[in-house]
């Protein structure tokens, strides 16, 4: 089930920034979002960061992190044709890495260039990673959009591995080709902002103000909403 903003469909730049989206989104899962109890927000950093701790304390749930990345294409290291989960666990569009033909030997360099940067991020972020209880949980996964859905369909497999109640996924944008893929996978999907691939979809053209976020970023949001010292 993907439940939208009908006003909000094929929209641009319809958030100030990640905070006002985050808002927004809070206040559409209160009125949308049946459950209520053991909910848990479990952020995508570093875009989902600011969206998930405006989340996490308008419902009063805990914030946790699930660190999965893109695996880059070599050549254009923006786009992506998978995705690896903080376990290791690779997920790939096999028909996209033909087409791009990525030989075995280049995707082994990726992937273990990207485990690397999970782990490094395991690091910075260690006062948050792995301190919430996602077992008999009802997870809410939260990322500031979803363009290919690699990093959220490894995200999904992560927490699936960890025996939760339910599984949402909660993103002010969205491609609806990727949200359809993901739709199978989850209890619900809540998106404010659904757009049509015409002639290509971008997150950055749901927000008015936009930038790449960096490690700083996060811990910053992190100390604003109180989750670290």
């Amino acid at each position: 089930m993907i439940i939208e903003n009908h006003s909000l469909r094929n929209k641009f730049f319809v958030f100030r920034n990640r905070e006002h989206a985050g808002e927004e989104l809070a206040r559409f899962l209160e009125e949308k979002l049946e459950v209520k109890e053991d909910l848990v927000v479990l952020a995508v950093p570093r875009g989902g960061i600011p969206v998930g701790c405006v989340i996490a304390k308008r419902l009063k749930a805990p914030l946790g992190l699930v660190i999965v990345r893109k695996i880059p294409i070599p050549w254009d290291t923006e786009a992506g044709f998978g995705a690896l989960s903080p376990d290791g666990d690779v997920f790939i569009d096999e028909r996209l890495k033909f087409a791009l033909n990525i030989d075995d030997e280049t995707m082994k360099v990726l992937v273990k260039e990207v485990l690397q940067e999970i782990k490094r991020r395991e690091k910075v972020f260690s006062q948050v990673v792995g301190k919430v209880k996602i077992e008999e949980k009802n997870i809410i996964l939260v990322d500031d959009g979803i363009a290919a859905g690699f990093t959220m369909f490894a995200a999904v497999n992560y927490v699936k591995k960890r025996n939760p109640k339910r599984i949402y996924i909660a993103v002010p944008t969205g491609c609806i080709d990727a949200l359809k893929r993901l739709e199978p996978l989850v209890d619900a999907i809540f998106c404010l902002n659904i757009r049509s691939p015409i002639p290509y979809f971008a997150v950055a053209d749901a927000y008015k103000e936009w930038r790449d976020l960096t490690d700083e970023d996060v811990l910053f949001y992190l100390r604003k909403y109180g989750y670290i010292t």
